[in-house]
């Protein structure tokens, strides 16, 4: 049922859109929530579309990181060893709350990538990265909000 309501409301594009941009593309999901929520689609739609997509977008890189397909990641999405070795420290460093900040550019993809290669406990990864998505999220919905309220 929800599944048909995304698909006919047109939620659909913000889902992939922000799966794609934890992945393999830097595409601007923020955006995208920007505006389905300016477009007046309902706003705890759009977050929960926009988090579930970019948290299934950070669950195939912690998949790979399982896995240990570095091949794909290094040659294919272009993650580079300093990359990798700089959230891999950040990670090691300050634990796997750093996970909440998965939703920032440049060292987010390669947090959850390196969860995987560390074999992260796969329940405390979902909590960590879907609350910092969500709070991603929430945050650019009321930012959208507040424009509309001025």
């Amino acid at each position: 049922m929800l599944i048909n309501a995304i698909i006919e409301s047109g939620l659909l594009d913000l889902f992939f859109i922000s799966f794609i941009s934890a992945t393999l593309f830097p595409l601007a999901s923020e955006g995208a929530v920007a505006i389905h929520i300016l477009q007046g689609f309902n706003v705890f739609l759009v977050v929960l579309i926009a988090t579930l997509g970019n948290y299934f977008g950070s669950l195939t890189n912690y998949y790979i990181g399982l896995k240990g397909s570095n091949t794909i990641f290094h040659r294919i999405i272009k993650f580079n060893d300093k990359k990798t070795r700089d959230a891999e420290k950040k990670f090691r460093k300050y634990g796997p709350a750093i996970l909440l900040f998965s939703w920032l550019p440049v060292v987010g993809d390669p947090l959850t990538f390196v969860a995987g290669v560390l074999k992260y406990d796969f329940k405390k990864f979902t909590i960590y990265v879907f609350i910092g998505k969500a709070i991603r999220y929430c945050v650019i919905a009321a930012i959208t909000l507040g424009i509309l309220a001025v």
